[in-house]
């Protein structure tokens, strides 16, 4: 498939509550969020003509802009709207949804006083992050260089643009060595979140999977809890030591765009793709599509 740049497509972005055409949904090069990572985003899929968890995932938008200390202009409702109507304009039933929101270049400086907040919303289509396949065999994941921040030190638990800056290079420098994704320590050493999922660990039937302190709360992750304990399987939240990577017998991670994902291999670490994992896979998709 031939690359199509993002700022060169056709179709229609919601901005500010207007429809904007594709290619002149822009901002200026002074926006503030550019220079001074004041933006947050959500990211949602939608399937089968509904996005999955859209409210959940609109007021977690609202509680990352409150976390960096600006307000959205347009309520929850508005935005769940705008997301379907967006959506709709675009003619597409399965698809990527991306909203987000920042402050605008009315004031260049470190403080932000004087600036808009904008929000834009748009749609793509975007199969399955990794083919079928790929899921059942499990990913290869490679150790981060870099440590999710002391929630002293950062706003960690929102989901914010200047936070995805360590993720990007942790990605990258996975992918230029031919792993799917990178594995990320918090700062005091246990294991966090891969760059953009969450992370899960079985053992002896029971899972297991970090505390959120430091890291995101992934919707994705919420509803793989629900899941497994709808199924009578222990869920045990904790802080997970590298070290014990070793006593685990699968693992997998999840988010909007990986789903839920078998691992096979975490740096030195091996796991095989089992019947928790897979099952709890085939339970995500069905649930998402409505098939449960």
């Amino acid at each position: 498939m031939a690359f199509v740049p993002f700022d060169d497509r056709d179709g229609w972005i919601w901005m500010n509550g207007d429809f904007v055409p594709w290619r002149e949904a822009k901002t200026h090069v002074l926006t503030h969020a550019l220079h001074y990572g004041s933006s947050v985003f959500e990211g949602e899929r939608m399937y089968a003509g509904e996005i999955f968890k859209l409210t959940e995932h609109t007021e977690r938008l609202h509680r990352s802009a409150n976390l960096l200390d600006f307000e959205i202009p347009f309520t929850v409702a508005e935005i769940d709207e705008a997301c379907k109507a967006t959506c709709a304009r675009m003619g597409l039933d399965d698809c990527y949804v991306r909203p987000v929101a920042f402050r605008g270049p009315e004031q260049v400086s470190v403080s932000a006083f004087r600036n808009k907040t904008h929000v834009a919303i748009a749609v793509w289509d975007w199969p399955s992050y990794f083919d079928p396949e790929t899921k059942r065999k499990g990913i290869r994941i490679e150790w981060a260089k870099w440590r999710r921040p002391d929630p002293l030190t950062a706003p960690s638990t929102a989901k914010a643009a200047g936070l995805y800056m360590i993720c990007t290079m942790s990605k990258m420098a996975a992918e230029s060595r031919g792993y799917s994704d990178a594995m990320m320590l918090d700062w005091r050493g246990f294991i966090a979140e891969a760059t953009g999922a969450n992370v899960f660990f079985v053992q002896d039937g029971v899972l297991h999977t970090p505390c959120i302190d430091a890291i995101l709360d992934g919707i994705t992750r919420q509803t793989v809890i629900e899941l497994a304990r709808a199924k009578g399987i222990e869920v045990v939240v904790r802080d997970i030591l590298p070290e014990e990577l070793a006593g685990f017998s699968e693992c997998f991670v999840t988010g909007t765009a990986a789903e839920v994902t078998p691992v096979s291999e975490i740096g030195e670490h091996r796991f095989t793709p089992g019947d928790l994992s897979l099952g709890l896979m085939e339970d995500y998709g069905r649930l998402v599509r409505r098939q449960l």
